[in-house]
Protein backbone atom coordinates (compact mmCIF):
# COMPACT_ATOMS: atom_id res chain seq x y z
CA UNK A 1 0.00 0.00 0.00
CA UNK A 2 1.56 3.22 -1.29
CA UNK A 3 2.25 5.76 1.85
CA UNK A 4 -0.65 8.04 2.68
CA UNK A 5 0.20 12.14 2.06
CA UNK A 6 -2.02 14.24 4.49
CA UNK A 7 -2.35 18.47 3.95
CA UNK A 8 -0.37 20.77 5.78
CA UNK A 9 -3.57 21.44 7.78
CA UNK A 10 -3.21 18.17 8.99
CA UNK A 11 -0.15 18.67 11.12
CA UNK A 12 -0.05 19.41 14.79
CA UNK A 13 -0.98 23.13 15.91
CA UNK A 14 -1.23 23.98 12.18
CA UNK A 15 -4.20 26.24 11.33
CA UNK A 16 -7.27 25.83 9.66
CA UNK A 17 -7.41 25.94 5.79
CA UNK A 18 -9.23 24.22 2.90
CA UNK A 19 -9.48 20.84 2.84
CA UNK A 20 -7.96 19.00 0.39
CA UNK A 21 -9.74 17.00 -1.98
CA UNK A 22 -9.34 14.35 -4.45
CA UNK A 23 -12.56 13.02 -7.13
CA UNK A 24 -11.91 10.48 -9.24
CA UNK A 25 -12.82 10.90 -13.37
CA UNK A 26 -16.51 9.44 -12.41
CA UNK A 27 -18.56 10.70 -9.15
CA UNK A 28 -20.67 8.46 -7.17
CA UNK A 29 -24.50 8.69 -7.43
CA UNK A 30 -24.85 8.79 -3.47
CA UNK A 31 -21.88 11.88 -3.73
CA UNK A 32 -23.94 13.65 -5.99
CA UNK A 33 -27.54 13.42 -4.15
CA UNK A 34 -25.54 14.53 -0.95
CA UNK A 35 -24.55 17.87 -2.14
CA UNK A 36 -28.10 18.06 -3.61
CA UNK A 37 -29.26 17.92 -0.35
CA UNK A 38 -27.22 19.92 1.82
CA UNK A 39 -27.63 23.04 -0.78
CA UNK A 40 -29.93 25.43 -0.30
CA UNK A 41 -28.92 26.97 -3.71
CA UNK A 42 -29.77 24.70 -6.54
CA UNK A 43 -26.61 24.34 -8.64
CA UNK A 44 -26.06 22.23 -11.52
CA UNK A 45 -23.96 18.71 -10.81
CA UNK A 46 -23.41 17.46 -14.13
CA UNK A 47 -19.93 17.54 -14.44
CA UNK A 48 -16.72 16.50 -12.02
CA UNK A 49 -15.17 20.25 -11.80
CA UNK A 50 -18.72 21.27 -10.65
CA UNK A 51 -19.03 18.42 -8.01
CA UNK A 52 -15.27 19.79 -6.79
CA UNK A 53 -16.06 23.39 -6.22
CA UNK A 54 -19.39 22.66 -4.72
CA UNK A 55 -17.94 19.92 -1.90
CA UNK A 56 -14.76 22.45 -1.56
CA UNK A 57 -17.39 25.58 -0.80
CA UNK A 58 -19.50 23.28 1.58
CA UNK A 59 -16.60 22.15 3.56
CA UNK A 60 -14.76 25.25 3.65
CA UNK A 61 -17.39 27.02 5.56
CA UNK A 62 -16.67 28.32 9.12
CA UNK A 63 -19.78 26.16 10.24
CA UNK A 64 -18.68 23.03 8.86
CA UNK A 65 -18.07 21.36 12.43
CA UNK A 66 -18.79 17.59 12.47
CA UNK A 67 -19.57 16.07 16.31
CA UNK A 68 -18.04 12.86 16.16
CA UNK A 69 -18.77 11.52 19.64
CA UNK A 70 -19.64 12.40 23.31
CA UNK A 71 -17.44 11.77 26.20
CA UNK A 72 -19.29 11.44 29.59
CA UNK A 73 -15.92 12.11 32.07
CA UNK A 74 -16.16 13.14 35.79
CA UNK A 75 -15.74 16.84 36.77
CA UNK A 76 -13.61 16.43 39.84
CA UNK A 77 -10.52 13.95 40.87
CA UNK A 78 -11.71 10.38 42.38
CA UNK A 79 -11.26 11.70 46.02
CA UNK A 80 -13.41 14.69 45.17
CA UNK A 81 -16.65 13.14 43.72
CA UNK A 82 -19.77 13.37 45.62
CA UNK A 83 -21.14 10.08 47.53
CA UNK A 84 -24.81 9.68 47.01
CA UNK A 85 -27.28 6.91 47.33
CA UNK A 86 -29.25 7.47 44.20
CA UNK A 87 -26.86 6.83 41.19
CA UNK A 88 -28.70 9.54 39.13
CA UNK A 89 -27.60 12.56 41.84
CA UNK A 90 -23.93 11.13 41.46
CA UNK A 91 -23.87 11.51 37.38
CA UNK A 92 -25.49 14.99 37.83
CA UNK A 93 -23.08 16.67 40.09
CA UNK A 94 -19.88 14.24 39.25
CA UNK A 95 -19.89 13.45 35.80
CA UNK A 96 -19.90 16.27 32.74
CA UNK A 97 -20.34 15.56 28.70
CA UNK A 98 -17.26 16.86 26.24
CA UNK A 99 -18.62 16.68 22.52
CA UNK A 100 -15.69 15.63 20.34
CA UNK A 101 -15.61 18.18 17.21
CA UNK A 102 -13.43 17.92 14.33
CA UNK A 103 -13.12 19.54 11.12
CA UNK A 104 -12.39 17.90 7.74
CA UNK A 105 -8.94 18.19 6.28
CA UNK A 106 -8.55 15.51 4.13
CA UNK A 107 -10.99 14.08 1.13
CA UNK A 108 -9.58 11.19 -1.60
CA UNK A 109 -12.12 9.44 -3.79
CA UNK A 110 -9.44 7.97 -5.76
CA UNK A 111 -6.55 5.88 -4.45
CA UNK A 112 -7.37 5.34 -0.44
CA UNK A 113 -11.40 6.23 -0.89
CA UNK A 114 -11.19 7.66 2.48
CA UNK A 115 -11.93 10.90 4.74
CA UNK A 116 -9.87 12.65 7.85
CA UNK A 117 -11.22 14.55 10.30
CA UNK A 118 -8.95 16.47 12.79
CA UNK A 119 -9.92 18.16 15.67
CA UNK A 120 -11.31 21.57 16.56
CA UNK A 121 -8.98 23.72 18.62
CA UNK A 122 -11.94 24.34 21.25
CA UNK A 123 -11.95 20.19 21.61
CA UNK A 124 -8.18 19.50 22.10
CA UNK A 125 -8.37 22.37 24.74
CA UNK A 126 -11.39 21.00 26.52
CA UNK A 127 -9.22 17.19 26.59
CA UNK A 128 -5.71 18.89 27.74
CA UNK A 129 -8.00 20.73 31.04
CA UNK A 130 -9.26 17.51 32.00
CA UNK A 131 -6.31 15.49 31.60
CA UNK A 132 -4.20 18.22 33.70
CA UNK A 133 -6.88 18.76 36.46
CA UNK A 134 -8.50 15.51 36.67
CA UNK A 135 -6.83 12.27 34.78
CA UNK A 136 -3.36 13.11 36.07
CA UNK A 137 -4.48 13.72 39.57
CA UNK A 138 -6.27 10.67 39.96
CA UNK A 139 -3.53 8.79 37.92
CA UNK A 140 -0.75 9.90 40.55
CA UNK A 141 -2.69 8.93 43.18
CA UNK A 142 -3.03 5.90 42.18
CA UNK A 143 0.99 4.78 42.29
CA UNK A 144 3.53 4.93 44.70
CA UNK A 145 6.05 8.45 45.18
CA UNK A 146 9.22 8.37 44.31
CA UNK A 147 12.45 11.18 43.09
CA UNK A 148 11.25 11.34 39.41
CA UNK A 149 7.59 11.51 40.28
CA UNK A 150 6.48 15.10 39.19
CA UNK A 151 9.09 15.17 36.02
CA UNK A 152 7.23 11.72 34.37
CA UNK A 153 3.79 13.39 35.50
CA UNK A 154 4.99 17.03 33.55
CA UNK A 155 6.17 14.84 30.49
CA UNK A 156 2.61 12.49 30.81
CA UNK A 157 1.06 15.60 30.08
CA UNK A 158 3.42 17.70 27.39
CA UNK A 159 2.69 13.89 25.82
CA UNK A 160 -1.04 14.25 25.88
CA UNK A 161 -1.06 17.52 24.49
CA UNK A 162 1.29 16.75 21.55
CA UNK A 163 -0.63 13.65 20.57
CA UNK A 164 -4.32 15.40 21.27
CA UNK A 165 -2.54 17.77 18.26
CA UNK A 166 -1.53 15.44 16.10
CA UNK A 167 -4.61 13.14 16.35
CA UNK A 168 -6.49 12.28 12.56
CA UNK A 169 -9.72 10.30 12.80
CA UNK A 170 -9.38 8.72 8.94
CA UNK A 171 -12.09 6.54 7.67
CA UNK A 172 -13.80 4.95 5.24
CA UNK A 173 -15.83 8.62 2.38
CA UNK A 174 -19.18 6.84 2.58
CA UNK A 175 -19.22 9.02 6.02
CA UNK A 176 -19.65 12.23 3.68
CA UNK A 177 -23.22 10.79 3.41
CA UNK A 178 -23.64 12.65 7.23
CA UNK A 179 -23.32 15.74 6.10
CA UNK A 180 -26.13 18.75 6.42
CA UNK A 181 -26.33 21.71 5.86
CA UNK A 182 -23.75 24.52 6.18
CA UNK A 183 -20.97 21.59 6.04
CA UNK A 184 -21.68 20.20 9.51
CA UNK A 185 -22.30 16.79 10.03
CA UNK A 186 -22.31 13.48 12.28
CA UNK A 187 -20.69 9.67 11.80
CA UNK A 188 -23.07 7.20 11.05
CA UNK A 189 -22.87 3.66 11.17
CA UNK A 190 -21.16 2.97 14.64
CA UNK A 191 -17.94 5.24 13.38
CA UNK A 192 -18.37 7.04 16.79
CA UNK A 193 -17.46 4.38 18.81
CA UNK A 194 -14.49 3.83 17.27
CA UNK A 195 -13.28 7.62 17.94
CA UNK A 196 -14.61 7.49 21.18
CA UNK A 197 -12.31 4.45 21.71
CA UNK A 198 -9.34 5.94 19.88
CA UNK A 199 -10.09 9.49 22.18
CA UNK A 200 -9.88 7.34 25.29
CA UNK A 201 -6.61 5.75 24.43
CA UNK A 202 -4.72 8.85 24.38
CA UNK A 203 -4.82 8.99 28.25
CA UNK A 204 -2.17 6.97 29.42
CA UNK A 205 -1.28 5.78 32.43
CA UNK A 206 1.76 6.88 35.32
CA UNK A 207 4.28 4.03 34.62
CA UNK A 208 6.49 4.17 37.92
CA UNK A 209 9.83 2.68 37.58
CA UNK A 210 10.56 -0.73 38.42
CA UNK A 211 11.34 -1.26 42.07
CA UNK A 212 14.80 -2.18 43.30
CA UNK A 213 15.67 -5.66 42.88
CA UNK A 214 15.07 -7.47 46.52
CA UNK A 215 18.18 -9.92 48.06
CA UNK A 216 16.56 -12.82 48.62
CA UNK A 217 18.68 -15.24 50.96
CA UNK A 218 18.68 -18.65 49.03
CA UNK A 219 17.79 -21.45 51.69
CA UNK A 220 19.16 -24.90 50.39
CA UNK A 221 17.57 -27.67 51.20
CA UNK A 222 19.11 -31.12 52.83
CA UNK A 223 19.41 -33.42 50.03
CA UNK A 224 17.51 -36.35 50.18
CA UNK A 225 20.19 -38.91 49.52
CA UNK A 226 23.96 -38.41 50.96
CA UNK A 227 26.07 -36.70 48.24
CA UNK A 228 28.59 -39.54 48.38
CA UNK A 229 25.79 -41.77 46.90
CA UNK A 230 25.65 -41.75 42.86
CA UNK A 231 23.26 -43.00 40.33
CA UNK A 232 25.35 -46.18 39.61
CA UNK A 233 25.36 -47.62 43.34
CA UNK A 234 21.56 -45.85 43.83
CA UNK A 235 20.15 -48.32 41.81
CA UNK A 236 22.08 -51.56 42.45
CA UNK A 237 20.45 -53.87 44.90
CA UNK A 238 22.53 -55.13 48.10
CA UNK A 239 23.04 -58.64 49.16
CA UNK A 240 24.38 -59.07 52.90
CA UNK A 241 26.21 -61.85 53.58
CA UNK A 242 23.60 -63.60 55.58
CA UNK A 243 21.16 -63.19 52.19
CA UNK A 244 24.19 -64.77 50.41
CA UNK A 245 24.19 -67.62 52.60
CA UNK A 246 20.80 -68.09 52.75
CA UNK A 247 20.73 -68.37 49.05
CA UNK A 248 23.54 -70.53 48.45
CA UNK A 249 22.29 -72.82 51.61
CA UNK A 250 20.54 -74.81 49.36
CA UNK A 251 23.03 -75.30 46.52
CA UNK A 252 25.78 -77.02 49.39
CA UNK A 253 23.62 -79.94 51.33
CA UNK A 254 25.90 -81.82 53.75
CA UNK A 255 27.09 -85.49 52.33
CA UNK A 256 25.51 -87.16 55.97
CA UNK A 257 23.32 -86.28 58.26
CA UNK A 258 24.35 -84.24 61.20
CA UNK A 259 26.26 -86.32 64.64
CA UNK A 260 24.18 -84.92 67.00
CA UNK A 261 20.86 -86.81 65.98
CA UNK A 262 22.68 -89.53 64.57
CA UNK A 263 25.05 -90.44 67.09
CA UNK A 264 24.75 -92.65 69.61
CA UNK A 265 26.02 -91.67 73.05
CA UNK A 266 27.36 -95.65 73.57
CA UNK A 267 30.92 -95.84 73.96
CA UNK A 268 31.70 -96.72 70.04
CA UNK A 269 33.18 -100.26 69.02
CA UNK A 270 36.03 -98.05 67.01
CA UNK A 271 37.67 -97.06 70.39
CA UNK A 272 38.95 -100.85 71.42
CA UNK A 273 40.30 -100.81 67.23
CA UNK A 274 43.98 -99.47 66.93
CA UNK A 275 45.08 -97.05 63.87
CA UNK A 276 46.39 -99.90 61.95
CA UNK A 277 43.28 -102.13 61.62
CA UNK A 278 40.86 -99.54 60.02
CA UNK A 279 41.96 -97.89 56.69
CA UNK A 280 39.47 -95.50 55.20
CA UNK A 281 40.10 -94.86 51.32
CA UNK A 282 40.69 -91.34 50.08
CA UNK A 283 38.94 -89.45 48.30
CA UNK A 284 38.62 -90.45 44.21
CA UNK A 285 36.35 -88.47 42.62
CA UNK A 286 34.71 -84.68 42.97
CA UNK A 287 30.61 -85.90 43.47
CA UNK A 288 29.04 -88.15 46.17
CA UNK A 289 27.53 -91.68 45.27
CA UNK A 290 24.86 -93.45 47.12
CA UNK A 291 25.60 -95.39 49.85
CA UNK A 292 23.91 -98.39 50.56
CA UNK A 293 23.86 -101.16 53.28
CA UNK A 294 22.52 -104.86 53.02
CA UNK A 295 19.22 -103.92 54.94
CA UNK A 296 15.94 -105.40 53.67
CA UNK A 297 14.32 -102.61 54.86
CA UNK A 298 13.85 -99.52 51.74
CA UNK A 299 13.42 -97.07 54.88
CA UNK A 300 17.10 -98.19 55.94
CA UNK A 301 18.68 -96.93 53.11
CA UNK A 302 20.38 -93.69 52.85
CA UNK A 303 22.10 -91.59 50.27
CA UNK A 304 24.33 -88.61 49.98
CA UNK A 305 22.61 -85.66 47.16
CA UNK A 306 25.72 -85.21 44.62
CA UNK A 307 27.59 -81.79 44.56
CA UNK A 308 29.85 -80.34 42.45
CA UNK A 309 32.83 -79.41 43.08
CA UNK A 310 33.69 -76.07 42.69
CA UNK A 311 30.73 -75.63 45.40
CA UNK A 312 31.71 -77.78 48.03
CA UNK A 313 35.40 -76.84 48.20
CA UNK A 314 34.86 -74.94 51.26
CA UNK A 315 32.32 -76.59 52.82
CA UNK A 316 33.36 -80.18 52.63
CA UNK A 317 36.26 -79.81 54.78
CA UNK A 318 34.75 -78.12 57.00
CA UNK A 319 32.35 -80.95 57.33
CA UNK A 320 34.37 -84.10 57.54
CA UNK A 321 35.12 -83.32 61.08
CA UNK A 322 31.59 -83.91 61.56
CA UNK A 323 31.06 -87.32 59.80
CA UNK A 324 29.73 -90.01 61.33
CA UNK A 325 31.80 -93.01 61.62
CA UNK A 326 30.65 -96.20 60.17
CA UNK A 327 29.94 -97.97 63.39
CA UNK A 328 27.43 -94.97 64.21
CA UNK A 329 25.66 -96.32 60.98
CA UNK A 330 26.13 -100.04 61.49
CA UNK A 331 24.75 -99.87 64.92
CA UNK A 332 21.52 -97.78 64.06
CA UNK A 333 21.34 -99.49 60.71
CA UNK A 334 22.66 -103.21 60.78
CA UNK A 335 23.72 -104.34 64.24
CA UNK A 336 23.53 -107.26 65.96
CA UNK A 337 20.69 -105.92 68.04
CA UNK A 338 18.60 -105.91 65.21
CA UNK A 339 19.02 -109.78 64.52
CA UNK A 340 21.33 -109.89 61.67
CA UNK A 341 24.29 -112.16 63.32
CA UNK A 342 27.08 -109.52 63.45
CA UNK A 343 29.05 -107.66 60.56
CA UNK A 344 32.02 -108.89 58.56
CA UNK A 345 34.71 -106.35 58.92
CA UNK A 346 36.91 -107.95 55.71
CA UNK A 347 33.76 -106.11 53.64
CA UNK A 348 34.52 -102.59 54.98
CA UNK A 349 36.06 -101.54 51.43
CA UNK A 350 32.51 -102.39 49.88
CA UNK A 351 30.91 -99.39 52.27
CA UNK A 352 33.42 -96.95 51.76
CA UNK A 353 31.98 -93.61 51.48
CA UNK A 354 34.22 -91.41 48.92
CA UNK A 355 34.46 -87.82 50.19
CA UNK A 356 33.34 -85.14 47.71
CA UNK A 357 35.80 -82.38 47.10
Amino acid sequence: MPPVLLPASAAAFAPRSAPNIVLSTKVDPWLTATLKRVNRIKRPLNSVPQHFRCLTETLSSPSAIWSLCSLMLPKAPESELRKDENPLVEALFNYQMITIEAYIVHVDMVSQNEVAFKLTPETIESLVEYHKDIHSVDTAAATWNWSEKEVQLKKLQEDFVQAANRFVYRTNAMALEGLEEDGAGELLCGRSEEVRSAIMGLFLPLLPPPPPPRVVDIVRSNPLLPSSTDAESWWQPTISQSQHASMESWRVVPSSPNTTSSADPAPSMWASMGANEVQIPSPSSSFSESYTTDCDSQSEYYSAPMTSAPYTSSMTSASIPSLPLPSTLLQQQCSASMGYGGFDWSRYQDFALPFAM
